[in-house]
């Protein structure tokens, strides 16, 4: 698949062929939807915790005799069936949320994904990340660069452009983590949650060699 190859300066310079086994993979909305919700699944903490009867404080004593009253028996006033008492089958903090996700299936969302999003033209290739200061002010520009040149449509989304960095250039993040619309990741760790969650992804030609030498293409029968 051919797309635009831009510099820095949101100019396009020529086009760049992406390999197919990762940006030619059929769509399969079923497969990502299923591997976004485990990841989340795995990342949710168990915080929803009520109180037993045994862990209200009080109802040591009983409150009134066994027999002879002319009222029900109770031994507690901390049973379920009082105000104040503890609570029967509620949520507790023990609870384990986490679900086991395939590396293929994880790697093949990924690339149905990022297919999708190819064919979409929501992919971004630069030819290399140089600013001349590693500023916020920087990685703004050069967003609106890739805007202007027709790259990307206009900023406007609250979650706009993922910028993948290649390895051994992390502080290049620091250009991008405070601006609200964009973020940036190292490309090793690009996963399928941070690919859904932003409209563009901006690749350079380093970042996607550093990208795919950590993630070998699907051999996989997922479909």
């Amino acid at each position: 698949m051919e797309t635009a190859l831009y510099n820095v300066e949101g100019k396009c310079v020529g086009e760049i062929t992406l390999p197919k086994e990762v940006f030619d993979v059929r769509w399969n909305p079923d497969l990502v939807h299923q591997v976004i919700t485990s990841i989340q699944a795995n990342q949710r903490k168990g915080t929803a915790h009520t109180k037993d009867r045994s862990e209200v404080r009080g109802g040591g004593r009983k409150p009134w005799r066994q027999k002879g009253t002319g009222r029900a028996r109770h031994g507690s006033i901390r049973s379920p069936i009082w105000i104040g008492g503890g609570v029967t089958h509620g949520p507790r903090a023990e609870k384990n949320y986490a679900k086991r996700i395939p590396k293929k299936m994880a790697r093949k969302a990924l690339y149905s994904l990022l297919s999708q999003k190819a064919r979409d033209k929501e992919i971004v290739m630069l030819d290399e990340f140089h600013f001349p200061a590693i500023k916020t002010k920087e990685g703004v520009a050069l967003l609106k660069r890739l805007a202007y040149a027709g790259g990307m449509a206009p900023s406007g989304a609250k979650r706009y452009a993922l910028v993948a960095i290649p390895d051994g250039e992390g502080i290049m993040i620091r250009a991008f983590r405070n601006i609200p619309y964009a973020a940036a990741v190292a490309s090793r760790d690009l996963g399928v949650l941070d690919a859904a969650r932003y409209t563009y992804l901006v690749f350079s030609q380093k970042s996607l060699e550093n990208f795919l030498a950590h993630r070998p293409a699907p051999q996989s029968n997922i479909a």
